[in-house]
């Protein structure tokens, strides 16, 4: 196992750590919030004997770098640092993304943009959508109404409850620093580890920095790479139909409903590792698993 620190593109330093096996594909992990790059450790272990596994700290956690204003945490600029990572751990060549919650809206943002467009040779995501086919979804359900879509509305709405919460101000920032936010998460979330404060006092700028602006004016954003999304069945947060009713952006397309939590990729670790090492195996190859083909939309 190696560490570097990387640069980006606003000077803020981000800690990266590669492991596993030289030779194999590059796998990118992309942790989500209030989270650092350890809780990939299960899933990189398990990827680590056939593919170079890096993990980095995101902005605002772990060892990275944390700026303190709103701005730096805007999806372009965490796509910029995603960029960074990649342009130093594999230089020429593409890379396989893996990510989670908040790591996956910002690997949405990249693998929908142009900054990596050619670089990313598979995408798989975690209980975390584009914001900006979640923000076409919401118009959806809410425009041409069925009994289906204002119940799928509806129940995301309530799973979300906490981003109208994390807008006002002081009052979480106040939370994280007592120690009373993390233990509600624990509450809610048994497979959560325990949240660093940092980590969740600095990650509410993503939420105050991204979320209205790209659910209120989203932009068609397709994605020419193959995804998988992995929805968990038990997930608190994010409810499947908002992670996986995105077949018209994205042509090739896998979904798997997967028993756990929002936390599976701490308490299934070779459930996610597996799943992800079929995609990465398809894009490299063209073999693709029977698991993985179930996985097309119909």
């Amino acid at each position: 196992m190696s560490h570097k620190w990387v640069t980006a593109t606003d000077g803020v330093r981000l800690s990266v750590t590669v492991e596993g096996r030289d030779e194999g594909p590059t796998v990118v992990l992309v942790h989500g919030y209030p989270d650092n790059s350890s809780m990939w450790a299960g899933v990189a272990a398990e990827l680590a004997a056939k593919h170079r596994v890096v993990t980095y700290d995101v902005r605002g956690a772990g060892r990275s770098g944390k700026p303190p204003g709103r701005a730096s945490y805007r999806l372009d600029q965490l796509a910029d640092d995603l960029r960074a990572v990649v342009d130093e751990v594999r230089p020429e060549g593409k890379v396989h993304l893996v990510a989670h919650d908040w790591g996956s809206i910002q690997a949405w943002h990249a693998v929908t943009g142009d900054g990596l467009r050619g670089r990313i040779a598979s995408y798989t995501s975690i209980s975390g959508p584009s914001l900006d086919h979640a923000g076409a979804w919401f118009r959806a359900q809410l425009r041409h109404p069925t009994p289906r879509r204002l119940k799928n509305a509806l129940s995301q709405f309530l799973h979300s409850w906490y981003i109208l919460a994390f807008q006002v101000p002081l009052i979480p920032d106040l939370l994280w620093r007592t120690g009373l936010m993390g233990k509600q998460i624990q509450r809610m979330e048994p497979d959560a580890a325990p949240p660093e404060r940092s980590d969740g006092l600095y990650g509410l700028q993503l939420y105050r920095a991204n979320m209205f602006t790209r659910l209120s004016r989203p932009a068609p954003r397709p994605a020419d790479v193959p995804v998988q999304v992995l929805a968990p069945a038990g997930d608190a947060y994010v409810t499947a139909p908002l992670q996986t009713e995105i077949a018209r952006w994205v042509p090739d397309l896998r979904i798997r409903r997967i028993a756990g939590t929002h936390w599976v990729t701490r308490a299934r670790p070779a459930v996610v590792a597996q799943a992800a090492a079929e995609l990465i195996e398809y894009a490299e190859t063209g073999v693709e698993s029977e698991a993985l083909r179930a996985g097309r939309p119909s």
